[in-house]
């Protein structure tokens, strides 16, 4: 799996850093919210979770469960299993795990089997690609989101990002749509 060097941010400014990678993302999402340290009750207890995501599609309610690994090791297997754990007791449709130091193989195969995301978030300037050999500087002309998230989704890696959801709603297989003009409309 890619991985990138680990961003060093605190472990809030973490969490809030996922939240704005998903928040652009909801934009075009009915009844979308979400809440950085959400309190929900299960079957089997009270869960703290570090992003919870609710919307409606489909005429239902979907609820995201988003934990975040802010460690410097790649996240281990077992970190998966109890997200998976997390879904069962919360009913939860879908899991996501943010890492700032990628996955280990075990971890990745368990995700991949029960339908768990796995993103590693770094920075930006990651989403540059230059064709070029004579430098590896940056021009100051891209404009590109502090942070990025990489979704690893099969065999491919999709970029989520606070500026642009298309990357995120078309990785989860929804229609996507022309935030332009949703703002356009509005104003009329």
């Amino acid at each position: 799996m890619l991985t990138f060097d680990p961003i060093s941010l605190s472990p809030a400014e973490f969490e809030k850093a996922v939240k704005a990678i998903l928040d652009g993302t909801g934009v075009a999402l009915k009844d979308y919210k979400s809440e950085h340290l959400a309190s929900l009750t299960g079957v089997d207890g009270d869960y703290v979770i570090d992003v919870a995501v609710t919307f409606t599609a489909l005429n239902g309610d979907f609820l995201v469960l988003v934990e975040c690994k802010h460690e410097k090791r790649r996240t281990e297997r077992h970190d998966v299993q109890i997200l998976y754990a997390k879904l069962q007791s919360l009913g939860a449709q879908k899991g996501t795990i943010f890492s700032t130091a990628g996955f280990q193989e075990g971890a990745v195969q368990f995700a991949e089997l029960h339908g768990i995301a796995l993103v590693q978030i770094a920075k930006g300037e990651t989403t540059y690609f230059s064709r070029s050999r004579e430098t590896d500087q940056i021009p100051a002309w891209p404009d590109m989101p502090q942070y990025v998230g990489w979704w690893r989704h099969g065999k491919y890696l999709r970029v989520l990002s606070a500026c642009n959801g298309d990357y995120t709603r078309e990785a989860l297989g929804l229609r996507i749509i022309d935030t332009q003009s949703l703002t356009d409309e509005s104003v009329t």
